[in-house]
């Protein structure tokens, strides 16, 4: 299907391509609940077409389950009858959901699956995408085809060398818009899926579009320890009957990251069998409370970012479905050079003479060798010493020796608890 087409706002109530009860129902359980209202209100809360919302207003007056109460310039001020209040309160002890008119299943599947994305990935655009990050050229080499296949990947490495930034920054390859329906239905089951936290609308819209979708950039989702299997399954509200679309489905035409993987509440296996099948196949399935299973698109990006050992997290044949894995090493002098410099720019400090070379030295003589979040971290010590003592910070080598001992206090620890297995798993 054209997207102009399947984006347009459709020309009948019947081409919403829902019962015209639930249309119904959802303007009466508003009205109910607004008191007071104004059809152009409906029309903004509903995300429906204003055409649609007089067309449902004029039906409901003929059956008297409505008052007009005035004119608002060339907009109608009604409320419920009686008999309208009785027949609104009969459907919201049905469902309690009074949100926006959803879109069916079928053409959101059909919207996801048009959306997965046609950005021109070559070594430029990647390298733009990390234009904030000093990122090496090998490395950027190997995320690129990932970027092109758009098929999942692992990023693992030693803790600090830039996996997560790199992930989070993933997305930007991607500068278009894309759809996004503010509620899916289900054989009468309604899913929230638009959610401002993750989707950023964008500024523009296209006109004469379908009022249900929204226009926004692609979503980008980052979880952590956090992560737990009840955010991959509906979560439905008891008030109001209806479901929040799980993490996965919010993600769709986009990205998914999960952070530190392997350290999450659910096991590693119980998540990874979870989407075996999705991965490989590019669909997921749901179930409502009432026993319906059905399927949903999963055109996600998933990355997992991990400083573990994938062998040691999946198997050989989960593995073999995570084409692309990257590892993240530490980085070679010159890149650590590039971190720093961008620091002192930004901070504006005063520099004594061979400090940024001393902070080098010092990082592989305490840090075993140079990876990115050294200088950040160590230069936030320093930043926090100063306004600790009042005074404006510095980079120099006392302070560097500083932060140091304070940063790397724990390899101290365990060299000197080495002799002694109880105090070493203590620390």
């Amino acid at each position: 299907m054209d997207l102009k087409e399947l984006f347009a706002n459709p020309e009948t109530i019947a081409g919403l391509g829902l019962r015209e009860s639930l249309v119904t129902d959802l303007f009466l359980k508003h009205s109910l609940v607004a008191g007071n209202s104004t059809l152009t209100e409906i029309s903004g809360t509903l995300k429906l077409g204003i055409e649609h919302v007089e067309f449902i207003f004029h039906s409901l007056k003929a059956q008297q389950l409505i008052e007009v109460r005035g004119m608002c310039g060339e907009d109608y001020s009604f409320s419920l009858s009686a008999t309208g209040k009785k027949v609104a309160q009969e459907r919201m002890n049905l469902s309690g959901y009074a949100g926006p008119v959803p879109v069916p299943l079928a053409q959101y599947e059909a919207a996801v699956r048009s959306q997965t994305g046609s950005a021109r990935v070559n070594r430029e655009t990647v390298a733009r995408a990390f234009h904030d990050l000093s990122v090496p050229p090998d490395l950027i080499a190997r995320l690129g085809p990932a970027l092109v296949s758009r098929s999942s990947m692992f990023l693992y490495g030693p803790s600090g060398t830039g996996k997560s930034s790199l992930a989070e920054r993933l997305l930007r390859v991607f500068d278009d818009v894309i759809a996004v329906p503010w509620a899916v239905e289900v054989e009468g089951n309604i899913i929230s899926v638009y959610d401002s936290s993750v989707h950023r609308a964008a500024e523009v819209t296209p006109r004469d579009r379908d009022p249900r979708w929204q226009f926004c950039s692609r979503p980008s989702i980052v979880v952590g320890g956090e992560l737990v299997p009840a955010m991959l399954e509906m979560q439905r509200n008891p008030e109001t009957g209806a479901y929040v679309a799980p993490l996965h489905m919010k993600a769709n035409n986009g990205v998914f990251v999960i952070d530190d993987f392997g350290r999450q509440i659910i096991s590693p296996r119980e998540l990874l069998n979870r989407w075996i099948v999705p991965l490989e196949r590019h669909v997921d399935y749901l179930s409502t409370a009432a026993g319906l299973k059905f399927p949903i698109p999963f055109e996600v990006f998933v990355v997992f970012s991990t400083n573990l050992d994938p062998s040691e997290l999946a198997d050989e044949a989960f593995l073999r479905r995570i084409r692309n894995k990257i590892f993240v090493d530490a980085i070679e002098p010159r890149i650590f050079d590039e971190i720093v410099d961008r620091r002192i720019q930004s901070s504006e400090w005063e520099i004594e003479p061979g400090a940024r070379e001393y902070l080098r030295r010092v990082c592989i003589e305490r840090g075993g060798d140079l990876r990115p979040c050294y200088p950040r971290d160590l230069f936030g010590i320093i930043e926090s010493a100063a306004g600790f003592e009042e005074r404006d910070p510095i980079l120099a080598k006392a302070e560097i020796d500083r932060a140091a001992d304070t940063y790397f206090a724990a390899k101290t620890i365990s060299k000197v608890t080495a002799g002694c297995p109880g105090d070493r798993m203590a620390a």
